[in-house]
Formats: structure tokens, sequence, C-alpha cells
């Protein structure tokens, strides 16, 4: 594989990881049309890492999957990584994780294998400045919009650097917790489950599936009984969304979720939670809290 050309600003992806892709803020608006928002995961780690490289939060970073990535940029640029706790390595020297770091044109800077939470944001000062769909660079897994997921090889399009570093006081850790909190908004379908369902969801020993992606959280844990049989004509849904399958175990929407589906949506989590949800690795305990909320219309 010959070396990107020095005179363009481009990332090389020498090493892809499990997951790698292309993430913004996401293309909300478009539901409408069956596409859903997208966008990172964990928006605080995503804007965290454009702040600290001097880019508005709009610009396009990667997000890493358990296994981190290699890349190598053509010119001098700016980079940062946040979210997951990894060990972070130019040339095979160990930099700071959560600060800016100079990375020269050719030197390879490795995100290692997230060793608390599942995904790491590598922002690159200028952005990656893939083409825009539908007002959005962000790889969408559902639906197949925007950059395919990044492989071995790739070349990624790097923006002009034109920001400076805002630095932070504090920068989050996006490690695991033992348990994972979840609120729950009941509704709008909860009459479609049994009165003790409800019960079950907050005191059953849930945990997360290794089946869970970008999609939604899976859970491992006690079936959710219903009240009613069949299944409702298609309806829409909304991030957070705590869908139940047939299976009776609830799956919790992520930013690539289905915008209609026909399983009853037992509650809601509010998105501020979510964050917390693409970090927990399979295994990890899950809690859900029902509180009190107007009903829904």
């Amino acid at each position: 594989m010959s070396r990107p050309a020095p005179s363009r600003r481009v990332l090389e992806v020498v090493r892809a990881g499990a997951l790698t892709t292309v993430q913004d803020l996401g293309r909300p608006g478009h539901a409408h049309l069956g596409v859903p928002r997208s966008g990172a995961l964990d928006l605080p780690a995503h804007r965290l890492a454009n702040r600290l490289v001097g880019n508005p939060e709009r610009a396009a970073t990667l997000e890493t999957t358990v296994s981190g990535c290699a890349v190598r940029p053509s010119r001098p640029v700016v980079l940062a990584v946040t979210g997951a706790a990894c060990a972070v390595r130019l040339d095979g020297r160990p930099v700071a994780w959560g600060a800016a770091v100079r990375v020269p044109a050719g030197a390879l800077l490795d995100v290692g294998a997230a060793t608390g939470g599942l995904r790491a944001y590598v922002a690159v000062g200028g952005g990656v400045e893939v083409p825009a769909v539908l007002g959005s660079r962000s790889t969408d897994l559902l639906s197949g919009l925007g950059p395919r997921p990044a492989a071995d090889g790739d070349e990624l399009p790097v923006g002009p650097a034109g920001g400076r570093s805002a630095g932070a006081d504090a920068v989050g850790y996006g490690g695991q917790v033992r348990e994972l909190v979840l609120p729950l908004t009941p509704g709008p379908r909860d009459d479609w489950f049994t009165p003790g369902a409800l019960r079950t969801l907050a005191v059953g020993r849930y945990a997360v599936s290794p089946e869970s992606n970008r999609i939604g959280l899976r859970t491992l844990g006690p079936a959710l009984d219903r009240a009613r049989d069949g299944e409702l004509p298609s309806e829409g849904m909304v991030l957070g969304a705590v869908q139940v399958p047939p299976d009776g175990r609830p799956v919790v929407f992520l930013a690539d979720h289905p915008t209609t589906g026909g399983y009853p949506v037992i509650g809601v989590v509010p998105e501020e939670s979510l964050p917390a949800a693409a970090q927990s690795p399979p295994g990890t305990r899950i809690r859900f809290v029902p509180v009190r909320s107007t009903r829904w219309v």
C-alpha cells in the first residue's frame, strides 16, 4: 500500500479495528423518510474530542469499537482521543488520552483496545471531510447511508484546520460502570403488558447482551409478560424507545434505530442516559428505573 500523497490532507487507515465509522451529530429531521438520526453514540465524547482539536462540534470524528484503530496523516495534524479509556501511542511512544496531540506527517497514531467502555472518538483538526449525505457525514449501519465502515488502507479526507484548541478543565471518562442505571418513562404501549411487567423490568436482573450494536442495546434477563396478543400496526419509533420483541426481552434503541416498528414500546429512556448505554460492554448489569411523567397522548 503506497503512502498518501503529501500534497493532500488525508488520514490513512492503517488498522481499522473491529468497527470504525465516521460520525458527527447525525441527520435529524428525516424520520418521515425512514432515515434514522444516526451520529455518534456518545455525543459528549464526540463533542469533547472536537473541542480539544479546535473543531466545531458538528465536525466528523472517527468512532472506534472495542479494539481501536491506527491512522497515519499525510500532513501534520492535531488529533485527540476521548470516550472509552485506552492506550494511545505515537510511533510506539505513549501520548496523552483526552488531550490534543500534534502528529507529524507520516507518523502512526495507534488507538489501543478499550480498557474501560466500548467506543473511543478520534478527532482531527479540520474534521473528517467525507461527502455529506442529507446534511451529515455519519455512517448509518441500518440504512446504509453515509460512508461504509473504515477498512485497512482507506484514505479519509481531512478538512482545513482553522480553529485553536479550546482545551478542557476536566475530561469525562467514558469507562464502563458496574451497573448501568437507565431511567424509564412508561409508555406509550405499557398497557400491552401485564401489571407485573413494569415491576419485572424494575427489579429483574438484566445485563447487556453481546448482540447489542449501534441500532440497539439488547438485554439478557427475564421476559416481560404481554397482556395483549398480536402486533401493532407499524408506528413511529424514537431514540431511547424500549421495544419488546416476541422473546419478551427489552431492546433500547440507539442512534441507528429503525424509524418505525410493530413491537410494543413499554417505555422510553431519556437521551442523556444513552451515552452510558453506548459505553457498556456485554455483561454489564442493567437497572431500569421507572419514573413518573404525564401520560402519552
